[in-house]
């Protein structure tokens, strides 16, 4: 049975339904269906004879050093043109707040200029064929390292849109600005089906549905990657295999505790719809895989064969390339940064090491040489890696062979941007129709996020965290502030970042922009036991609101976030409440919507909103506030009685 036959929506096992044979599984409905086992996928691409000879003359001409270089991955932060050259080096990357000459205001030509020069470099060897290096970096929304390039709402936001067909335009785009840059592979889509709110990167997943993170996942997949050989085409990376949104208390590269069925049926789904719409790579996951009520810990899914190599290569038939995280091989058990050989032999075929790439080379090759790694999995790997970048073009077309190559304008894509912030962002609450706002009235703007780039993009922009930018650093877009005063006029718009002095009865509304500060993996996490309450953690944002409060003036609250996080006491202090999650640089989307006109809201929550401080998912027994689905809108008004305010603990109890 392939998933061809059954359609991708029929294979998603929606949280606590109980497995079903097989044999029914055509009689149910989507919602329902389910595997007993892994499936057996159809890829979009068969593999090609004529291809695969040509893959082993190559492979057969090969030096154990230059095998070995084409499986090592270095920063461009670390490693030289001269230094690809001398070590066959098969890729690079640039990491988050990597760039040319470590100049984060590099023009979309000087990173075109570095690509040419790592390309030539990969075609100086002495080898008797020459193979071309693949760039890869993460451009996750949108080409989010460059300055000048729009950056799209993370993926929670465009969860909220509901909208594959936006999804695939938005992997269109960001192609298109990957390619200017002489870069040909994209570390997207995460396809993580995000379990608790703790996790510092809950914005990264479209969904706690796993249906929709399938169908998102194959959508970015296609945009991303079209036929892979056009000039507006990139090789795109299904990410992080697998169980990374459902680690134990959310934390960040740890353990996700998942029976077999919930990995099969819940954890797995985006990588069916991926590997089915072509996806050339997938990225090992940091976390580990303990099915506890089976007795079976899989351990780091860096160093499991079973899931890499029997799950993943053999019976889901992907036949691409196993990249590795961030130095991810340390965290195998008896490894270090630059040797892991268990995680070469579990199925890993291209390494990821930044910074201790000459050591990894020398120690990979001594360990083949001592016979701790089999030759055949150094050929399988260099099979993969020339398949991918056969696959691409890559062979035939230098990366600078495109009609973006160099263009500081392919990289913009405002309108595509800000048409997603419309549709990405969710009302919660309208009382006495508090939205939308009213051309000519006068408007009071409050908050640091209101004119903050940075507060309104999150992390994974220009730098790693998201953190140490400016306004000026993003070279485009707007504010909220911004975009409001465009649409409404300067003479009608006030801002104040904390509203001190200011009298707030002289206004007609008082906006109120409250916001996190950037963050990414790892630094992002909520740690257990601590309480997840949005104003626990920003007790500035809730005095600004009692500051404005009670005044006799509506206020309308618009939050970014990169979670949904208890908020009953902002949301009970406001009139009206938006949840904007990440939106990105284009600030005018979200002005579109608050001015309401041709736009109302249509963004539905994709992940349920919690009712209580220590509630951080979708478990038995959590509190939700809002279910997933929820969404108001001005076709749809509905007054909110005052929420319930359940205490804040000073801990928390476990969940789930």
């Amino acid at each position: 049975m392939t998933l061809r036959k059954t359609k991708l929506l029929s294979l998603l096992l929606l949280a606590g339904c109980a497995l079903a044979p097989m044999s029914a599984v055509a009689d149910q409905s989507a919602a329902a269906q389910s595997f007993t086992d892994w499936p057996t996928l159809t890829p979009a691409r068969a593999p090609d004879a004529a291809m695969e000879a040509r893959i082993a003359r190559i492979v057969a001409s090969m030096t154990l050093a230059q095998k070995i270089g084409q499986m090592t991955q270095p920063d461009v932060r670390y490693i030289s043109p001269e230094e690809v050259t001398q070590y066959y080096i098969g890729s690079v990357l640039n990491g988050g707040g990597a760039w040319p000459a470590m100049n984060k205001h590099a023009t979309v030509a000087e990173w075109a200029a570095l690509s040419d020069r790592y390309h030539d470099a990969a075609l100086a060897t002495d080898m008797a064929v020459k193979i071309p290096l693949i760039w890869g970096t993460d451009a996750v929304h949108g080409h989010n390292n460059v300055s000048g390039a729009t950056l799209f709402p993370h993926n929670i936001g465009l969860g909220a849109a509901h909208d594959p067909d936006l999804i695939e335009r938005i992997g269109r785009a960001t192609a298109r600005q990957v390619r200017a840059t002489g870069i040909t592979w994209v570390f997207a889509p995460t396809l993580a089906v995000g379990e608790n709110r703790r996790w510092g990167r809950t914005y990264e997943s479209y969904s706690s549905d796993p249906q929709q993170v399938a169908e998102y996942g194959e959508a970015l997949v296609r945009g991303l990657q079209g036929d892979l050989t056009g000039d507006g085409d990139v090789v795109a990376t299904a990410k992080h295999y697998m169980g990374d949104g459902g680690t134990y208390n959310g934390q960040d590269q740890g353990e996700t505790r998942a029976t077999r069925a919930e990995m099969i049926n819940r954890h797995a789904a985006g990588y069916y719809s991926a590997i089915e719409a072509g996806v050339q790579t997938v990225m090992a996951s940091y976390s580990s895989w303990d099915d506890v009520a089976a007795g079976h810990d899989y351990g780091k899914m860096h160093g499991s064969r079973e899931m890499l190599t029997d799950v993943l290569k053999d019976r889901l038939g992907f036949d691409g390339l196993v990249v590795s995280d961030w130095n991810g091989i340390e965290q195998v058990p008896g490894c270090a940064k630059a040797e892991c050989a268990q995680a070469i032999n579990a199925g890993i075929d291209m390494v990821m090491v930044p910074e201790d790439w000459k050591a990894f080379i020398g120690n990979t090759i001594a360990d083949v040489e001592a016979g701790r790694i089999p030759m055949s999995r150094i050929d399988d790997a260099v099979t993969r890696i020339l398949r991918v970048k056969m696959r691409s073009g890559l062979f035939e077309h230098a990366p600078s062979e495109s009609r973006y190559n160099g263009r500081a304008e392919a990289v913009a894509a405002a309108d595509l941007a800000r048409e997603a912030v419309r549709k990405s962002v969710v009302l919660l609450k309208n009382n006495e129709s508090a939205l939308p706002l009213v051309p000519g009235e006068k408007i009071l703007v409050v908050g640091d996020s209101a004119d903050s780039l940075s507060n309104q993009t999150g992390g994974w922009s220009l730098t790693w965290q998201g953190t140490e930018n400016t306004n000026a650093d993003f070279a485009t877009g707007a504010t909220l502030l911004q975009a409001l005063t465009a649409q409404f006029g300067a003479e009608n718009i006030v801002y104040s970042r904390d509203a001190v002095g200011v009298d707030v009865t002289r206004f007609a509304k008082v906006v109120v922009v409250l916001g996190e500060t950037p963050y990414a993996e790892y630094h992002g996490d909520v740690r257990f036991p601590a309480p997840v309450q949005y104003s626990h953690r920003r007790p500035n944002d809730l005095a600004l609101l009692h500051a404005v409060s009670g005044k006799g003036v509506p206020v309308v609250s618009v939050l970014y976030s990169g979670r949904p996080a208890y908020v009953n006491d902002l949301i009970n202090l406001s009139d009206a409440f938006v949840a904007a999650f990440l939106p990105g640089t284009e600030g005018a989307g979200l002005a579109d919507v608050l001015s309401g006109g041709p736009y109302d809201f249509t963004g539905r929550l994709s992940f349920a909103w919690p009712g209580s401080a220590c509630s951080t998912g979708e478990h038995e027994g959590e509190v939700v506030q809002f279910a997933r689905g929820y969404g108001l809108s001005y076709a749809r008004p509905v007054h909110m009685n005052p929420l319930p305010l359940p205490p804040t603990p000073n801990v928390c109890d476990p969940v789930g």
